[in-house]
């Protein structure tokens, strides 16, 4: 049996070793090493989710050894040519070459060399039989089952019930007597077929897992690791129920309210191939939340080639970006909870993805025991977090233990429906598996605060010989009937499916010569099936902004980009003539366009002629590839007096391409709420350090008054004492207004009017006198109509003309001037 060990100290029961490949160990080639970072499904029976499973035979009789046959004549082996050869140097069948026939007389033999071994050493323990037959597998393939555990009639316990079900006992270290929840021989056969890897060196093993494995050569494809591809295995064979989560009743999640991110996270997941798949999949439409140990096993967001980056934040606990990512540290814990709400408007997470594992090298078959309170602390970060309706997926191993159970059994009281499901592109011969757990309950905060409370009680008996060994009493788990059959159920055919892995990896040790035939084929019928392009991993290509610009424009001429502003005055007001087509925005600065090329790569140009874009220098701001806006660098103050501080930012003012998504024609509405969205996704709450990014607000034209009642004078460090004009945002940052601009969103010839019958606005074309209450699609006006046709009311000095007595220039408009216009075209 495997040397056994301690527990692993709480850094490292959240480290994933990586290796040079960027694949971590539970990739390792280690039967040993079950530490494979994959993903499962529930069984409810003894049968496996592919088709034609069966248990492994487990024979008793070794089978006979294979006696080589020889051929009468080895001479003959050899062709004609080579017979003639052969004898015109005085060969003679049975006799040794040379003066004195002191050659070989045999063929020399193809060398029998495993690996690095010394020559002719023989692995004690290996080279015999494991008796098990493993030929009879189901044929490889890319359709899967889901096994749901049945659904769970029995209601959230409260605190008082929950307060006595924890027990403690003495610290074991030995799985073998762990039969609650599987029969006692499947168990012991699983550990023998481990244990006799124990002394094989690891290439070996690699070759011949790699060999044996149909779905080996899925790998990665062209994310950074292979846990991108067993995310985007999982998500498809649950019918996308993360990238596109739905509630219970099949409504989306997202959609609930208009324009909400997809908020997910992501913990003990370096370097991040799990959040990199969803990021592909939603792009700038999602925001996710990360929480791993700080170190080597950190998240590589700079490796994220296919996805951007830029939309995940990590967050390492108590301390904020100076914490260390530990997730078995209660205050880490609480503290990514506040963050993850601060940052979701309170509202939590649509989902949560762990995949926590480490090193148990030597001690496989106890990583069940060594991993306990890793387990707890991610399905605690769960209840932590997640909003009700949340979706959770996390990676378990052995679950044979009443603790682990029990940890299961919590999480089916709190969740709709719940599935232990082992994918595919989970090496079939370790034991990692994933539960996935569908819609989280309401109504749930006494067991989030129980496993609360366990942690706790871990941490204090760690260096004890005492422990946690139930979360829920077994004899509550056995009574309910449902969800103990399915654990049972689902451990042995778990166990079975090892068994034969295990099996079929021995044999392909001891044959070199054996291979699967499929692997090319069901490689491209899975990525077909989990709508993966089959394409390789490829650094992104770089770019200078000017060319970027012109592909983003898709051949658009750059003069339409230098429209200058038309000041509002007397003699352009009229221009103002249909109120309602019209948007208002409080302006801080100059108006320029802004080109991301991902990370820090920001350039600027200032809409003149020759085209110049400038690298955008001491500003501190991360923005995906092939986004390009039009902004302005702003000011912002906050405080007043000698406290006051100032910091520079970026306000949007409209969007053009998003993250490679091209805006320009949609309403101007919808491009600020797009733009909205993607700044929402892109900003970092954790980062003081960096330059804010907002969102500029927009008024309609007729409600111009509410922009009067958010200016005020306000001193500033550089008025000299002097109140300043100050218009203050929604999140009580100021900024010194220098005008409004005004901004046409109704495209000719169409304009909106108000009917005083209906009390209603409606859409009416000059042209055909045609009127309607619904949006034309022609009405609407794209971004170079918008821009082209702007109107600026500048407020000199930030200061702004009251009424005509004060005004000195006839050509200055005043604020009577402006409403009492408005007031007289629309009066609703």
């Amino acid at each position: 049996m495997k040397r056994r060990a301690e527990p692993a100290s709480a850094s490292q029961q959240v480290t994933k070793k990586r290796r040079d490949d960027g694949s971590s160990d539970e990739e390792s080639p280690l039967l040993s090493t079950s530490q494979d970072s994959s993903q499962s499904d529930s069984h409810s029976d003894q049968e496996d989710h592919r088709p034609g499973f069966s248990m492994p035979t487990i024979s008793h009789n070794a089978p006979d050894t294979d006696s080589p046959t020889e051929s009468s004549s080895k001479f003959a082996m050899y062709n004609s040519v080579s017979q003639k050869l052969m004898a015109k140097m005085g060969f003679r069948e049975g006799e040794g070459l040379g003066k004195f026939g002191q050659g070989r007389k045999e063929i020399v033999e193809a060398s029998t060399q495993r690996g690095r071994r010394g020559l002719g050493l023989m692995l004690q323990g290996f080279q015999g039989e494991l008796n098990i037959d493993w030929q009879d597998e189901p044929e490889p393939s890319a359709a899967e089952k889901v096994d749901w555990f049945p659904e769970c009639s029995t209601e959230i316990p409260d605190a008082d019930e929950l307060k006595d079900w924890m027990a403690l006992g003495p610290r074991k270290l030995k799985i073998e007597d762990e039969t609650e929840f599987c029969t006692e021989d499947l168990l012991h056969t699983l550990l023998r077929c481990k244990t006799v890897f124990d002394n094989l060196e690891g290439e070996e093993m690699r070759r011949a897992r790699t060999r044996s494995n149909p779905y080996e050569t899925i790998r990665g494809a062209f994310f950074l690791n292979r846990a991108a591809m067993k995310m985007a295995n999982i998500d498809s064979c649950f019918d996308n129920m993360f990238t596109n989560p739905k509630d219970s009743q099949g409504k989306n999640l997202t959609k609930e309210r208009e324009g909400e991110l997809l908020y997910f996270g992501d913990v003990c997941a370096g370097p991040g191939g799990f959040s990199e798949y969803v990021l592909w999949k939603r792009r700038w439409h999602a925001k996710g939340f990360g929480m791993t140990l700080k170190g080597p096993c950190d998240f590589k967001l700079e490796d994220f080639f296919a996805a951007p980056s830029e939309l995940f934040e990590p967050y390492y606990g108590e301390g904020g970006v100076d914490g260390d990512g530990d997730i078995t540290r209660p205050e880490n814990v609480s503290a990514f909870r506040n963050f993850v709400l601060e940052s979701t408007e309170r509202r939590g997470l649509h989902f949560l993805m762990a995949d926590g594992g480490f090193s148990v090298e030597g001690q496989e078959n106890i990583q069940e025991i060594l991993s306990k309170q890793l387990l707890l602390c991610q399905f605690l970060t769960a209840m932590s977090t997640l909003r009700t309706g949340g979706h959770f997926v996390c990676k378990t191993f052995d679950l044979f233990t009443p603790y682990s159970v029990g940890l299961v059994y919590l999480l089916y009281l709190c969740f709709d429906r719940v599935s232990l499901f082992k994918p595919v592109t989970s090496r079939p011969a370790n034991s990692e598996r994933y539960i996935v757990c569908r819609s989280l309950k309401p109504g749930s905060d006494a067991v989030r605060e129980y496993m609360f409370k366990v942690n706790l009680k871990l941490n204090q008996l760690r260096n004890t010989d005492s422990d946690v060994t139930e979360v829920v009493p077994l004899s509550l788990i056995k009574e309910d009937t449902d969800f103990y059959q399915y654990m049972v159920n689902s451990n042995e055919s778990h166990c079975a499916v090892q068994i034969k892995a295990l099996a079929k990896i021995h044999a392909y040790v001891l044959d070199p010569a054996l291979s699967e035939p499929k692997q090319a084929d069901i490689r491209k019928e899975c990525m077909k099936l989990w709508g993966i392009p089959d394409k390789a991993r490829v650094t992104p290509a770089s770019s200078d902004p000017k060319s970027k610009f012109f592909e983003l424009m898709k051949g658009s001429d750059a003069e339409s980009f230098q429209c200058k502003l038309t000041p509002l005055n007397s003699s352009t007001l009229e221009k103002v003539n249909h109120v309602l087509d019209y948007r208002c925005i409080v302006g801080g600065g100059e108006q320029i366009f802004l080109l991301a090329l991902g990370k820090s790569q920001i350039y600027t140009w200032d809409g003149k002629m020759p085209l110049r874009w400038r690298k955008l220098e001491s500003f501190k701001l991360e923005l995906p590839r092939e986004t390009l806006l039009s902004v302005e660098i702003v000011q912002e103050l906050k405080g007043e007096g000698k406290a006051q501080r100032r910091i520079n930012a970026v306000h949007v003012l409209d969007a053009l391409i998003l993250n490679g998504t091209d805006v320009r024609d949609q309403h101007f509405n919808q491009r600020i709420q797009m733009a909205e969205k993607f700044v929402k996704a892109v900003s970092k709450p954790s980062r003081p350090d960096m330059n804010p990014i907002r969102v500029k607000e927009v008024y309609r034209l007729e409600e111009m008054e509410k922009i009067f009642v958010r200016l005020e004078m306000k001193v500033t460090k550089s008025s000299g004492g002097v109140p300043r004009l100050s218009y203050t945002g929604r999140d009580d940052r100021h900024f010194l207004p220098t005008g409004l601009y005004i901004i046409k969103t109704v495209n000719e010839p169409w304009t909106m009017a108000y009917s005083k019958n209906s009390k209603k606005k409606f859409f009416y074309n000059k042209m055909t006198k045609e009127s309607t209450y619904d949006l034309p699609p022609n009405s609407v006006a794209p971004f170079h109509v918008c821009h082209s046709e702007r109107l600026f009311w500048a407020w000199v000095d930030g200061v702004i003309v009251h009424d005509s007595q004060t005004r000195i220039d006839p050509e200055k408009l005043s604020k009577d001037d402006v409403l009492s216009f408005i007031h007289q075209k629309y009066q609703p």
